[in-house]
């Protein structure tokens, strides 16, 4: 058996630079976004003092952006909601930073406490509504960032969801 180890037969890596791979500047991967929306909502002095509360409509305002991709931070006072809706080409992270917000879907609906994240696919289908009593506040990571935002009939999520039994779950989108 021979005692020298991987490292002494290759060299030593740090010596090779070509074959370390530079850290990103920007993320790439869904994963990298998921990651980059909980960095952000970690960081409350990067949001927080931006906040604000409109009865009269949601209130969102676009915190950053970055090569294709955009991050969006919205409130939601109690009753107020998307309308049910889809992302066009982008797909998307959703997180919830405060309050409780609800999400339907053709399969039903689900509770999305602070700290939920939901990870979606172009095309997804649904509403995002505050049925809670207190406001609350979420980040939206989307990419390409949002071009359009179609609008769909009520009747798209909620006869599906009936006809499925109103069962707990989704299909395009993933808990993270």
């Amino acid at each position: 058996m021979n005692s020298d180890s991987d490292l002494q037969i290759a060299g030593d890596l740090l010596e090779v630079p070509h074959l370390l791979q530079a850290p990103r500047a920007h993320p790439a991967t869904v994963a990298e976004f998921a990651g980059l929306a909980r960095a952000v909502a970690a960081d409350r002095a990067q949001w927080a003092h931006l906040v604000r509360y409109d009865a009269t409509t949601r209130w969102y305002h676009r915190l950053r952006t970055g090569p294709g991709y955009e991050i969006w931070l919205l409130s939601w006072v109690p009753g107020q909601g998307s309308g049910v809706h889809d992302h066009g080409r982008s797909s998307g992270v959703l997180t919830v930073l405060e309050g409780t917000l609800t999400e339907r879907t053709r399969q039903g609906g689900r509770a999305l406490e602070a700290g939920a994240q939901r990870v979606f696919a172009p095309g997804y289908v649904h509403e995002v509504v505050n049925d809670a009593l207190r406001p609350a506040v979420s980040l939206h990571v989307y990419f390409p960032g949002l071009t359009e935002m179609p609008m769909h009939s009520a009747h798209t999520v909620y006869s599906a969801a009936r006809c499925a039994g109103a069962a707990l779950g989704t299909a395009g989108a993933v808990n993270v």
